[in-house]
């Protein structure tokens, strides 16, 4: 251990971001490197497997070299290498993995298999040394959105899931729906500033009373609905007004099932994780309407949203203190649940 202290080295391959970082004792980030490949994707209207997988082969030594470089440290003070397991695009895992079970053999350390939802949770803890588990979650990306009752480190019940598309999923299909392409999630953030969210009114689904799951391929087929009838009477569509209302809707019913499990599960904090955490307009609503249930809302900053190693380093370290090890037989787990 250098000066004491437990560093991790932690690899994060999981879709179209190459990452590593060095976190320390789980809450310091000694770096934290992201080489995205967005403007590749861009191109293509939505990530391409085969394209991602190749360009973490491409990456990934770099991006590592650098991740120890900045931190300052070699392969003799890292006490593990962590590694994203799941969920995720096969073929990206398979790569990160690969990578990490080569360090670890080299450098004769531990490696840790670390499942990328509760890395999201865990990017809360990096900025936030008062928080710790119990707590409630929302986590909100474009594969899930789950509301977590986090109970320990690393250990959590999902109390609702989406039950057809997640959040970020239904923002990229309306995005293209409405011509503003890939990626949505921000696209749509920032053009809701320029309408109107009472313009074009979309119905909110909170499906049956008490339940805690979302739908959301409901709202996406109403903006198609919406769009469609429009075009064919020939007017037109007001892209920014349309985002804004079905934004609105999309976070009207997240905010609500949310804050209404903290309350019902006597939970008086909440973590925001994953990529969608970071729409400002999510942000600011789950601000407000925690602020009035008294509740304490934990916003990890944007780049912590977002799919990053220093989230998997952190989520590590609490399993390296437990000694929850991996073997070299690590596979990936696309389909990885919580």
């Amino acid at each position: 251990m250098k000066d004491g202290k437990t560093l991790i080295l932690a690899i994060e391959s999981s879709c179209d971001e190459t990452s590593a970082a060095v976190v320390a004792d789980g809450r310091t980030v000694l770096s934290n490197i992201i080489s995205s490949q967005i403007e590749i994707h861009t191109l293509y209207g939505g990530v391409v497997p085969e394209i991602a997988s190749r360009h973490h082969l491409e990456n990934i030594n770099a991006v590592t070299d650098r991740a120890l470089s900045e931190a300052k440290v070699g392969l003799d003070d890292i006490d593990a290498v962590a590694v994203t397991m799941g969920p995720g695009l096969v073929g990206a895992l398979v790569i990160g993995i690969a990578h990490a079970k080569a360090v670890a053999l080299a450098s004769g350390k531990p490696l840790i298999g670390v499942n990328h939802m509760q890395g999201h949770i865990s990017a809360a803890y990096i900025e936030n040394e008062d928080l710790e588990p119990p707590f409630m979650a929302l986590v909100v990306s474009g594969g899930h959105t789950s509301i977590v009752e986090v109970t320990d480190y690393n250990r959590c019940d999902v109390l609702g899931s989406t039950r057809d598309d997640a959040a970020g999923e239904a923002f990229d299909k309306v995005a293209r729906v409405i011509g503003l392409g890939y990626p949505g999630g921000p696209k749509i953030d920032m053009i809701s500033d320029e309408g109107d969210p009472g313009a074009v009114e979309f119905k909110r689904v909170f499906l049956e009373k008490g339940s805690l799951d979302f739908s959301f391929s409901g709202i996406k087929t109403q903006v198609i609905n919406y769009v469609n009838s429009r075009k064919q009477a020939g007017r037109e569509i007001n892209p920014a007004d349309i985002a804004a209302g079905f934004q609105q809707a999309v976070i009207d019913v997240i905010v609500t099932k949310t804050v209404d499990a903290a309350v019902a599960g006597n939970r008086d904090r909440i973590v925001m994780a994953g990529g969608v955490a970071s729409n400002r307009h999510l942000r600011a609503a789950m601000e407000e309407a925690c602020g009035a249930a008294g509740i304490r809302l934990y916003r990890p900053s944007p780049v912590l949203c977002t799919d990053n190693a220093a989230m998997i380093g952190c989520a590590a370290y609490y399993k390296y203190i437990k000694g929850e090890f991996d073997g070299l037989s690590l596979d990936a787990c696309p389909n990885l649940e919580f």
